[in-house]
């Protein structure tokens, strides 16, 4: 990563590294993925609504699973591996990164109504203080616009726009919102190959269109908060079921939100 990177992140809201995963690291995430949807789990979270997600009566959906790198150790190796929380920090300019939480997303083959709607992170994390909290997303394999690969607005990070929903399957109806509130909601799809990420910032509008290939799109969302991350009232999230509290919720718990950048030899990966 070079300073035209950065400027590019900064500009845009997002950027896309080169090759930095290792097939070995994503072999074993694969297999992490297939062990935590059989309920082969090396850890167990309490069972609260946020721990739930996606469960195999909900059928062949889009799956959402929180906290997967919490409950089985190939995934929270992906999750650590350390230049993809080397490089959200060079992005955002942060002296530290820790996760905020993980989300691993499955979305079936064959077109079925699996889209993620236009959104920012920011809009679901209103508990924090940074603004400038962000996402890598992992692919287990090659992504392209045919697969549901993730999209984004460029620039979209400095509008101040509402009304935006995850898990709208209305495209059309969520872009007409983005004109009437004056900005332009044309996307960039990037094509990547295995082992590259993609980074957006928190306010970044972005989502995904359905999956037209005949393979399931695999992988994992990893939220990142700056070490200046804090608590603020006003607002709740999900977080707030699993962090200590001493007495509001606590967003340095190295349990749940474990330090990721500059990596801590002393920190045991679950």
């Amino acid at each position: 990563m070079d300073a035209d990177d950065i400027a590019f992140y900064r500009d845009n809201g997002y950027w896309i590294s080169p090759v930095i995963v290792p097939p070995d690291v994503l072999d074993a995430a694969e297999r992490g993925m297939e062990r935590f949807y059989a309920g082969n789990h090396d850890h167990v979270l309490p069972d609260v609504p946020a721990t739930r997600g996606w469960r195999p009566e909900h059928g062949d959906v889009l799956r959402k699973n929180d906290y997967s790198s919490l409950r089985v150790d190939e995934l929270a190796a992906l999750v650590h591996y350390p230049a993809i929380a080397e490089a959200a920090a060079a992005l955002s300019g942060a002296d530290g990164i820790r996760l905020w939480h993980d989300q691993l997303l499955y979305k079936p083959p064959g077109g079925s109504a699996a889209k993620v709607g236009w959104h920012t992170d920011r809009q679901y994390w209103q508990s924090c203080t940074s603004d400038d909290m962000l996402t890598a997303w992992v692919g287990f394999h090659d992504v392209d616009e045919v697969n549901g690969a993730v999209a984004f607005m460029p620039g979209s990070h400095r509008w101040s726009v509402t009304g935006l929903d995850f898990f709208s399957q209305d495209a059309a109806g969520l872009e007409a919102s983005i004109v009437a509130q004056g900005y332009d909601p044309t996307p960039v799809v990037p094509r990547m190959k295995r082992g590259q990420v993609s980074f957006h910032h928190c306010r970044t509008v972005h989502g995904s269109s359905a999956n037209l290939s005949t393979a399931p799109r695999r992988s994992i969302a990893i939220h990142l908060q700056p070490a200046g991350n804090r608590w603020r009232p006003g607002s709740a999230h999900p977080n707030d079921e699993l962090v200590r509290h001493n007495p509001d919720p606590d967003y340095t718990d190295p349990t749940i939100q474990p330090q990721l950048w500059p990596v801590d030899n002393r920190t045991v990966v679950r």
